[in-house]
Order: C-alpha cells, then structure tokens, then sequence
C-alpha cells in the first residue's frame, strides 16, 4: 500500500469533520440558552451552571464517541432540548438539592425502560414512512429558517446561500464548507461578530447532593421523563431507521440513562438519542460512504468534549455569533437530509396520506399535555396509518 493509499484510508475526510463540528455548534446554537433558563430557574449560580455546561459536553462526548466507535454508525447524544423547557417553566421555588433528585429519578426511570424492552417494542411497530416524515417535519423548521433570514440579513445570508449554490454545483462535498467560511467573512467584515463578549474559562462541575421530595418526582420527574422519551428518544431512534442505521435500541437507553444518572449530581439532566445533530452527521455531506459516517459522529463526540472542557465559554460564544449565520448554516446543512426524508416518506402510495398528516403535526410545533409536536406527529399518523390501511382490508 502508498503512503497515499494509506492516508486515504486512515485519515478523517474534511467533511466529516466538519459535519461534526456543525453537529455540535447547531446543538448548542439550538438550546444552550434554554438549559441556562432551567438551572437559573432553581436558584444555580453562573459557576453552577457553567459547571453544568461541563458536564454536559462531557457527558455527551463520552456517550457519542463509545458508541459511535462501538457500533461503526453515526450514533450521536444529545440534552433534551423539550426536557429543558419543560424544567424551565416548573422549578421555580424548587432547591437545587431537589432539583438533582428529579433529574435521578428520571434517568432511573429511563434506565428501567431500556431494561424491560419496552421502549425497544414501541419502536419495532412505527412505519419507515412515518418515521421519515417525522424527520423531516422535525427538519422544516431548520430549512426554513436558512431562508427567512434573508429578510432582515440580507447580505450575510444571501452571500452564503450564494456560495452554497455555486460550490454545490461544482464540488458538492465542500459546499457547507464554503457556507461556513464566505458567512464567518462577511459576518466579521460587516461587524456582526462581537469579540468583546468572548471568554475562555474552564469550570469544573460541582457536586450537589440530592433531595427526594414525593410532590416535585410527580409533578416534575415523571413529566419530564415522559417528555424526553416521547420527544427526545424517540425521534432520535426515528431518525437512525429513516437514515438506513438499525442499532439495537434498548442497550442504547441502558447506556445512556445510566451515564446521565451517574452524571445527574453534577448537572446532567438527561442524555438522549439525537434527531436533528445527527441528522447531519448521517447525511451525504457527512461522507459519501454510509458506512463511513460514524467518522462524523465521532468527530463531534470530540468537539462535543472540547465544548465540555470549555462550558462556561459556550455562551459567551454564541452571543458573539449572529444568530441569523448559525440558522443559515444548520439549513444549509439539513437540506439533503431533510429532501431524502421526504422522498422516504411519500415514496409508498398508499402510506403518503398518513406520511402527510405525520409531517404536518410534526412540523406545526403543537404542544399538547407538555408533550411535543414530534410524538403527536407520530401518534395521529400512526392512528391515520392504521385506521387507512383497516378500511383497505375490508
């Protein structure tokens, strides 16, 4: 073998890199800020909370590199950005101690889900078309957003959307590279990148001893572990079938409830299966190859623990970036992912009727009982799916 052959085959491609290094800056783009809300919300101070941020990326890290590497798939880990909103909105006049007890009560609860099978049985019976049009519902909202900012944006986002098209024309591998570097240009040129709010500091997490407290493990743990499951794990698995990757789901959820329940005392409130940073990981750009795309997630397992190394900077960092060039970005970036899942979902005649009303639940945002849209786009499909397919047999 060349020394040329031999770097081809060991080295990690460009994309891949890149694929997970927008996997992670779109992770928590997306709702850092919310997890930020949720702590200061039970009373945490800054250093808590970027200890927090810590532990998270590492969490993270740990969970999507081991798995990643285990099963050579794109298996990437994520907070639950609906669990977070959800803790936002209830822990008001919760203590941190009690706060902690929640977060083990649910990762005990998800642990016992994997150990019975029976989240793994729940996800043998949803249709692929469903799935896929869950996914790109999920999606939507991302692809839209890489358009409507050209409103107010007109010249960051076009010029990015600019080089997007013209490298996705002649070297379609690189196009969300030149995406990157033509809108960090033009948002630096045009002064959007505010530099003075950046800072570099790395915080240890904490450890806080729990409380158990009946009344906040009803009202709050369990919620919060119904809503994590049904919004945050199950997309995530959805999202790995519709991408063509089948990995057995019950140890998945041992593995990563039981990492966050040893991580709860510092912080980590869950670590789920990820939809829409993998989806990214899984896509065509991430590499050509599907059997190569794990390389991406592994890469983002990495800058996933150098955001955790450096969390008490996340923040400062995404203030200093403009909002509207990390929206562009993740659409750009989703926009094969979401075209392929759309064709997954409509490709079957007679399921597109189902597939449709899926992806419209999915990707109105609807809230119902505090659960969210991507269940609900689930659970009227797969009621439209069922009743269609009766009335066909009789």
């Amino acid at each position: 073998m060349s020394h040329a052959t031999f770097y081809r085959a060991s080295a990690l491609p460009f994309s891949s890199l890149l694929a997970g290094f927008v996997a992670v800056l779109v992770g928590y783009a997306s709702s850092a800020a919310i997890i930020w809300q949720a702590a200061s919300a039970a009373g945490a101070t800054a250093t808590q909370i970027a200890g927090w941020m810590t532990a998270l990326g590492l969490g993270m890290g740990i969970s999507t590199l081991v798995l990643s590497l285990w099963y050579r798939m794109p298996v990437l880990t994520a907070w639950s950005t609906p669990g977070a909103a959800l803790l936002a909105t209830s822990l008001q006049g919760v203590s941190l101690n009690e706060v902690v007890g929640v977060f083990i009560f649910a990762n005990a609860l998800i642990v016992l889900c994997g150990i019975t099978g029976l989240f793994a049985r729940l996800m043998k019976i949803i249709p692929h078309t469903l799935a896929a049009a869950m996914l790109a519902g999920i999606l939507l909202r991302f692809g839209l957003q890489a358009f409507s900012n050209i409103q107010g944006h007109f010249v960051l986002c076009g010029s990015m959307l600019l080089a997007w098209l013209i490298c996705k024309a002649l070297a379609p591998r690189y196009a969300i590279v030149a995406t990157l570097l033509v809108g960090g240009l033009v948002a630096w040129l045009s002064g959007d990148v505010v530099t003075q709010k950046i800072t570099i500091a790395v915080v240890a997490p904490t450890y806080i001893a729990p409380e158990f407290h009946w009344s906040s493990l009803v009202s709050i743990g369990i919620p919060f572990f119904l809503v994590t499951m049904a919004s945050q794990n199950a997309p995530g698995f959805a999202t790995m079938q519709a991408a063509g990757y089948h990995v057995p789901v019950s140890p998945l959820i041992i593995f990563t409830g039981a990492l966050a329940l040893v991580f709860s005392p510092f912080g980590v409130y869950s670590i789920c299966i990820a939809a829409i940073t993998a989806a990214i990981c899984q896509s065509p750009d991430a590499h050509p190859q599907a059997e190569k795309r794990w390389l991406a997630a592994a890469a983002a397992g990495v800058f996933y623990l150098l955001a955790g190394l450096f969390g008490g900077s996340i923040t400062s960092l995404l203030t200093a970036l403009p909002l509207s060039w990390i929206q562009t970005l993740a659409g750009l970036a989703l926009l094969g992912t979401m075209s392929g899942s759309l064709h997954q979902a409509l490709i079957t005649e007679r399921d597109r009727d189902a597939a449709m009303v899926t992806f419209l639940v999915t990707a109105s945002g609807v809230t119902l009982l505090g659960i969210g849209s991507a269940f609900w786009g689930l659970a009227i499909g797969g009621i439209c799916y069922s009743a269609l397919r009766l009335a066909r047999r009789a």
